[in-house]
């Protein structure tokens, strides 16, 4: 299938910019053929103007409409084929079958999406019906729902170029919204963002949405980054990626004249607790699981297991040593891009000049050709790992440290300088649970999921899921971006007082025509 390497602003293929970039095969380090065109301001202008124009026509698109459109970028991204799933695995190196199960992933979660839109109930609406003989005063007739935000900025993420990317959870849970989405491709997987944009478009145009409902840009200037997310017509953004590029991110939403949310996943450490009670009793077995958590997908999973906390007794020993046999025996694996593997190599660098760190791994570097990242595992005690502040930042890649306590409290004291992370597992029996309530109420404060006697990588896509946490693993810990929850990212709330029926939404209809789960007068109903 052949690439243009071009724009996507509406309808149109653009490429009015002079400098190009390259995909990269990091499997061989060689440049792809395909030129693509970073976008100008001009072609930013354009997609974000014609957001603006769609907008107000989105709006009124039906809840059915919307819904077919999410089913059919679902059924055109599926008959894409084998062309979509060998485009990726030569722009990332990531595994056939990795790349098949996340492309299920990105159909499903565009199919919950479609589903949540034809139930409609995600609108939130709350009626409280006047009360003019109230005393001393009477109460106005007050209805409230959620409405659509506006034109949404959307980055593509490097480690997921399917459920992350173009047509990713952001971007499905924007449309569900009823927003327009210009989507910022990944430079990493250029030409699978180009595959998957095209069928958006012809999906937009083929169920009859307004042009503007969906624009792609590509480019690897930081600078068109902000630029988006400073452009007047921008109500929103959704990013996933460093710490750093996501603050700088999050500081131009914050520091625009009119300031707009910027949902930004940053930097997770994601701690691992193995309790007295567990270690006991499978170490061996969470040795392995753990292993295999760390290492999986060359660690390039946001919810990778970096740091592993116990208390240093017998049993705790013996697991350290499983754990770093099971390490030394995992096979290196090829990073996405060259740039994340440098950054890598970085911060691994930097954690083994730190004193009182121990690399307890030594494997063997790879092919120059091959951008492979070796996993590696360190060793401290609680005293270095609190006094070095960078040994709670996330090493991104399949790495890990491993904390030895003396006694509870020491445990405890390293949760309580936990940063904000996505995850936090525990390891433990129920007495383990029993006696390590302090440290469960203390993770509550730290993360937004909590994983018991299990492995933080693997993110089930459902409504009861929570893929968010408190800085810096998200910049606001209230939403999801995985899950039926992350439409709301995507909404604002507006009360309608004393308005006539004839200019109510359906969803605020006495009637209730859309059969909708409502609040009206305290009750939850569909009546």
């Amino acid at each position: 299938m052949a690439l243009h390497g071009k724009n996507l602003i509406g309808s149109k293929l653009s490429s009015q910019g002079k400098v190009t970039f390259r995909g990269v095969n990091p499997s061989t380090s060689e440049h792809l053929p395909t030129l693509f065109h970073q976008a100008t301001d001009e072609e930013i202008d354009s997609s974000l103007n014609l957001a603006a124009d769609a907008f107000p026509l989105l709006r009124q698109a039906s809840p059915e409409q919307i819904a077919n459109f999410l089913d059919e970028i679902a059924r055109r991204i599926e008959s894409l084929g084998d062309a979509l799933i060998d485009q990726a695995r030569t722009e990332t190196g990531l595994g056939r079958d990795r790349l098949v199960g996340e492309r299920g992933r990105t159909m499903n979660q565009l199919r919950m999406f479609a589903a949540l839109v034809r139930d409609g109930s995600y609108v939130d609406a709350r009626i409280d019906h006047a009360l003019p003989e109230r005393k001393p005063v009477s109460r106005p007739d007050l209805r409230r729902m959620l409405i659509p935000i506006g034109p949404v900025v959307v980055f593509g993420a490097s480690n997921f170029p399917l459920a992350f990317s173009v047509a990713g959870g952001d971007t499905a849970s924007a449309f569900a919204a009823k927003n327009p989405v210009v989507v910022k491709a990944h430079p990493a997987h250029p030409g699978t963002s180009e595959l998957v944009a095209n069928v958006i478009m012809s999906a937009v145009r083929d169920i009859g949405l307004p042009e503007g409902t969906f624009s792609m840009l590509h480019a690897t200037d930081p600078k068109t980054s902000i630029s988006l997310v400073q452009h007047p017509a921008v109500q929103a953004v959704a990013f996933t990626g460093s710490e750093r590029a996501g603050r700088a991110i999050f500081n131009a939403a914050a520091q625009r004249s009119d300031p707009i949310p910027a949902y930004v996943e940053m930097g997770s450490i994601n701690p691992v607790f193995v309790l007295p009670g567990a270690v006991k009793e499978r170490s061996a077995t969470i040795a392995q699981g753990l292993a295999g958590s760390i290492n999986l997908g060359a660690g390039q999973f946001c919810t990778s297991p970096g740091l592993v906390i116990g208390i240093d007794d017998a049993s705790f020993q013996e697991f350290k040593h499983q754990l770093t046999v099971a390490i030394e025996q995992s096979t290196p694996a090829t990073m996405v891009h060259p740039g994340v593997l440098q950054n890598y190599e970085r911060s691994v660098s930097r954690a083994r000049a730190v004193s009182g760190l121990t690399c307890t791994c030594s494997n063997q570097p790879a092919s120059s050709r091959e951008t492979q990242a070796l996993p590696s595992l360190f060793e401290t005690d609680v005293e270095t790992w609190l006094a070095n502040e960078d040994l709670s930042r996330e090493i991104f890649g399949p790495s890990a440290i491993v904390v030895r306590g003396k006694t509870e409290g020491e445990l405890l004291r390293v949760a309580s300088a936990l940063p904000g992370s996505l995850t936090a597992t525990i390891h433990g029996n129920n007495q383990d649970l029993q006696q390590f309530r302090s440290l469960i109420a203390i993770l509550e404060t730290k993360v937004g999921r909590l994983i018991f006697n299990g492995y933080p990588t693997g993110v089930e896509v459902s409504p009861a899921m929570h893929h968010g946490g408190p800085y810096p693993a998200t910049a606001d810990p209230k939403f999801t971006s995985v899950g039926t929850a992350a439409v709301l990212r995507f909404l604002r709330p507006v009360c309608y007082q004393d308005f006539p029926p004839s200019s109510l939404p359906p969803e605020l209809l006495d009637e209730n025509p859309r059969q909708i789960w409502r609040t009206v007068d305290g009750t939850l109903t569909k009546s």
